[in-house]
């Protein structure tokens, strides 16, 4: 999945694919996440949100399936 960069502090880059509903997220100490069944509209409002990190914990975080890839 392609990942484009994000102005965070804590994220370095985020994909979507709308398709299945997966959610990639790269954090700046070089983890990578991938979330399942995330909506279009959470992936929207992720990346548009002032603070992408702030969003992230409280929308995705411990609220979809995900594994570390």
């Amino acid at each position: 999945m392609r990942r484009r960069p994000v102005d965070s502090s804590s994220v370095r880059s985020i994909g979507y694919d709308a398709a299945s509903g997966t959610l990639e997220v790269e954090f700046h100490h070089g983890t990578v996440y991938r979330y399942r069944g995330v909506p279009r509209k959470v992936h929207e409002e992720l990346v548009a949100a002032d603070s992408i990190g702030r969003y992230f914990n409280a929308h995705v975080r411990d609220r979809y399936p995900f594994r570390r890839l």
